[in-house]
């Protein structure tokens, strides 16, 4: 018989495991001597040791999950609890018992974990659902969506709310996305029909501007392209391919007309340039008639050149001003000349002029006689209003002798 201090083989070759409770039968050992068969059983308690310590690193060090770990303690409780080792199972017990309780704190704490991460999640989801809803009602088209597409894969790498939770908050989220794509997709619609009314509107005024593009009624097309050009801006947008196509043929009309206005209007500014010339030297040839001595003469000078003025053509419009201007100034001088040479020579003014003057005078010699009278019956306030009636007929028969000077005398 053999033993040590955790267990001994009888004679029949039965091994024992003492424990609290008393020997336990570990096996029967046939094939070898009594320490053979403790060592065996022995070694069996080493390979125990060797597992439950490697379990005790994987539950302290490693994520190992609760199911597992207790899974793993289960399994080796059973081996324990049968006593096929020999050596101290009670410390296996003990120590299992701890990797138990160890599990178990680690279970509590993954639930915690789990609750806490359950919470950042809703919270995540409910503000991603809240975000989307926002942008649901958005206008930012491209933004927007790109904003939705960026939450999809933000919701994707969230963890899983439970079961009714989760299907209420995407059905929220899948809601808004909907919603937005279904405003989007009307608002781009209602912009193709704007897109294809502005369109058709533009051929319009691209024919119509096509078809003016040879006009030679400068003033009145001018005024029309502005208008069309008024119109193309109120049209809004066509589609990016028929905008930059109508575009072109728009402005090319224009730039034909233009163009061929252009090439008139400078030869048009070369021969009013020339004209120019010509006139200012005949408002020379004009003024040199100034001062009138000899009406008959600058009269029919003057016509002459007046003539040769009317021949010569438009000028340069902001020139004509200042030429005709020089013009007209000859122009009435010989016309006051003329007025003058009328008053003189008119028989029916000169009697009117003398009748005129006699009347004053005799009004003048009359207010004279009744001043004297007054004041020498010593009525002087009746002379003082006498004599002032008497300067106004004096001021008028001034005036009436110098026109009548005017006829000659």
């Amino acid at each position: 018989m053999s033993s040590d201090p955790w267990g001994r083989v009888d004679e029949t070759g039965t091994v024992y495991v003492r424990t609290a409770d008393g020997e336990k039968v570990v096996g029967s050992w046939q094939a070898g001597t009594p320490e053979e068969a403790l060592a065996y059983f022995e070694r069996k308690y080493e390979g125990l040791v060797v597992e439950i310590g490697l379990l005790e690193r994987r539950v302290k060090t490693t994520d190992l999950s609760a199911k597992d770990a207790q899974a793993a303690v289960d399994h080796l409780r059973q081996q324990v609890d049968e006593h096929h080792a020999v050596g101290d199972l009670a410390a296996l017990a003990v120590r299992l018992d701890a990797l138990v309780a160890a599990v178990d704190k680690r279970r509590e704490e993954r639930k915690v974990q789990r609750a806490k991460q359950h919470d950042e999640s809703r919270q995540a989801k409910e503000a991603l659902v809240t975000e989307a809803e926002e942008l649901a009602q958005s206008e930012q088209w491209r933004a927007a969506g790109e904003r939705l597409r960026a939450l999809v894969d933000t919701w994707k790498g969230l963890p899983r709310l439970d079961r009714k939770s989760d299907d209420e908050l995407w059905h929220r989220f899948s809601h808004a996305r909907s919603a937005f794509s279904k405003r989007r997709k009307a608002h781009f619609a209602s912009l193709d029909a704007q897109r294809e009314e502005a369109r058709k509107a533009k051929e319009k005024l691209v024919a119509e501007a096509e078809s003016l593009s040879g006009s030679t009624d400068w003033g009145v097309t001018a005024a029309r392209y502005r208008e069309l050009m008024a119109e193309w801006k109120a049209a809004g947008r066509a589609q990016r391919e028929a905008e930059d196509e109508l575009w072109n043929r728009f402005r090319g009309a224009q730039d034909v007309f233009f163009a061929a206005r252009s090439g008139v209007f400078a030869e048009r500014d070369a021969e009013q340039s020339e004209n120019l010339k010509l006139k200012e030297e005949l408002a020379v040839e004009a003024e040199k008639l100034l001062p009138v001595t000899d009406l008959k003469a600058a009269r029919a000078a003057f016509r002459s050149i007046n003539e040769r003025w009317e021949a010569v053509g438009h000028v340069p419009r902001d020139a004509r001003p200042r030429v005709e201007g020089r013009m007209h100034t000859v122009e009435r001088a010989i016309q006051e000349s003329e007025e003058n040479e009328w008053r003189r020579t008119n028989p029916e003014a000169r009697a009117r002029a003398a009748g005129l003057t006699g009347q004053l005078q005799a009004a003048v010699d009359k207010l004279r006689g009744q001043i004297d009278a007054a004041r020498a019956t010593g009525n002087n306030a009746r002379a003082d209003k006498l004599a002032k009636e008497l300067e106004g007929r004096q001021a008028l028969l001034d005036q009436a002798l110098k026109g009548l000077e005017e006829f000659g005398g």
